[in-house]
């Protein structure tokens, strides 16, 4: 509490936080409610599924479909093999995400956030539980307000053991993409995982039971940045959840009396259906506002009211600043400056963001230029994934000594030379030294004779270090620095790839 008053009487004290009031959300019927049914089962059927798909690359490399194996520091999905030197492909996958929440944004507002942000799926999930526990909206108020009796034990513990349990569930999944998972699920209750692995599933269990259960709403007011980043993404043409006091106001409870008595009447009746069903517990009549996540259940919720009520659907709708604006100038008389729905329905009926869908608010600046962004770095993307090579060479040279003189005068310098068999198979590697005259290689490991090429056995998928070590006679020795190339090639294939290295000697006297 602050003893800082207001303007007005600056004696009385004011609270700078309010206590969070619980949101009981009633259970929504209609087509966006259905909607988010379909995506909420689509989207944890992948999350759970998919670390389970087989994907079949032969004996040298794993059959999970999706794996992110840190071991080997191998990303696997399906018949892409992503090395660590090549993680700018994952790089921009993450771009081209980031790129595509901000088309969408602009096109539909808060899609992400009401449809298929994990916090919103999994607050779904954990509330169709409390609603099959406890009842819906009125019987949870009630059981919340009652004391601890033997029932209401009964009921939350069932419900947090049920949320505990999708919790484990979801800290498990997590893990198999990093694992084998029918290996790694025996493991883990055979107590043979990996210490890491118990740690993550009991800090996601934590994390998905306190935010899917307990927070909520808080998460996406108090913790994500969207919210307030979100807005510098919408214009007059954007998609976004609205109620059209236009046509709503004055709202009206007693609809017959205000008729009789000759009173203006908006289509709000002040049922407060729209209120009842948002999980951000905010009242969309008063206009855009930060917490709401536009799932729509206000739209169904209003649109069922008006059903029954004779009227005609979409007092609160999917509508842009441009149609709300249009349909305020329609409704407006301009004589006497008053507002008649009736205007609106007379003349050019509602103009409503998806009941008279205009896919002209997509040829728009804004979202041509992140659709531009977007295309061109996935097209860059596909275009290095086609054409990488699946052979590579790195090489070093050894500093300590940069050259060795040898009794005949002959100058010799130490590499460690990396071939890269990016390929699931074994593969012979021809090594060849060029552009050093008299030059010729001797390589650790390998039973053959001094030569400027050798063919060199590599394992499928793996890296093979060499030790090579260049030799050239004294009469062909440059002083100084010479550059020179270490080839390597696969002849089968005909890749190649090719490293210039420097051959160093001594500086001339």
């Amino acid at each position: 509490m602050s003893n800082i008053g207001t303007l007005d009487d600056p004696s009385e004290p004011q609270e700078l936080y309010a206590a969070r009031k619980k949101i009981f959300p009633k259970r929504a019927s209609g087509d966006f409610r259905r909607l988010k049914w379909i995506i909420m089962f689509v989207t944890l059927a992948i999350y759970y599924i998919t670390p389970w798909l087989r994907w079949d690359r032969g004996p040298y490399a794993p059959d999970q479909a999706v794996l992110v194996d840190v071991a080997h520091r191998r990303f696997y999905f399906f018949f892409i093999e992503i090395w660590p030197q090549e993680f700018y492909f994952v790089a921009g996958m993450l771009v081209m995400a980031g790129i595509g929440l901000f088309l969408v944004t602009s096109v539909v507002g808060r899609a992400w956030c009401g449809y298929t942000c994990p916090q919103t799926v999994w607050t779904d999930l954990f509330l169709v539980v409390e609603r099959f526990i406890e009842g819906d909206r009125n019987a949870r108020m009630k059981l919340d307000a009652a004391p601890y009796t033997f029932t209401k034990i009964r009921k939350r513990v069932i419900k947090h053991t049920i949320w505990l349990l999708i919790a484990v569930a979801t800290g498990g999944a997590w893990i198999f993409y990093f694992a084998d998972a029918p290996t790694l699920f025996v493991d883990l209750f055979t107590g043979q995982a990996a210490f890491v692995a118990y740690a993550t599933v009991a800090v996601l269990t934590a994390t998905t039971y306190v935010f899917g259960g307990h927070m909520r709403e808080q998460v996406c007011n108090y913790m994500c940045p969207w919210p307030r980043i979100q807005a510098a993404m919408l214009d007059e043409d954007s998609l976004v959840v609205t109620y059209n006091d236009w046509r709503g106001e004055p709202r009206t409870h007693g609809r017959k009396k205000a008729a009789a008595a000759g009173d203006p009447m908006g289509d709000c009746v002040d049922c407060n259906a729209c209120v009842v069903v948002c999980p951000a517990g905010i009242d969309i009549r008063d206009g855009q506002q930060m917490e709401c996540i536009t799932c729509a259940l206000c739209i169904d919720a209003c649109d069922d009211i008006m059903g029954k009520l004779g009227r005609e659907k979409g007092l609160i709708s999917y509508s842009t600043l441009s149609d709300y604006n249009t349909n305020m100038a329609l409704a407006t008389d301009p004589e006497t400056k008053t507002i008649n729905p009736d205007r609106v329905r007379d003349e050019n009926g509602f103009v409503d963001g998806l009941r008279h869908f205009d896919w002209r608010i997509f040829l728009r600046p804004r979202t041509l230029l992140y659709f531009s962004i977007w295309a061109m770095i996935g097209i860059g993307l596909l275009t290095a994934l086609t054409l990488r090579d699946r052979l590579g060479v790195n090489v070093q040279h050894d500093r300590n000594p940069i050259f060795v003189q040898l009794s005949d005068g002959a100058i010799r310098n130490s590499y460690t030379v990396k071939i890269l068999n990016m390929v699931q198979e074994p593969r012979t590697i021809t090594l060849s030294l060029e552009g050093l005259p008299g030059a010729t290689m001797a390589i650790g490991g390998l039973d053959q004779p001094d030569g400027v090429s050798f063919d060199v056995p590599v394992e499928p998928d793996k890296l093979r270090a060499l030790r090579v070590f260049v030799r050239q006679p004294a009469a062909n020795v440059v002083p100084g620095s010479t550059q020179f190339h270490l080839i390597v090639e696969d002849k089968q294939s005909d890749e190649r790839d090719v490293y210039e290295a420097a051959f160093e000697a001594p500086e001339s006297k």
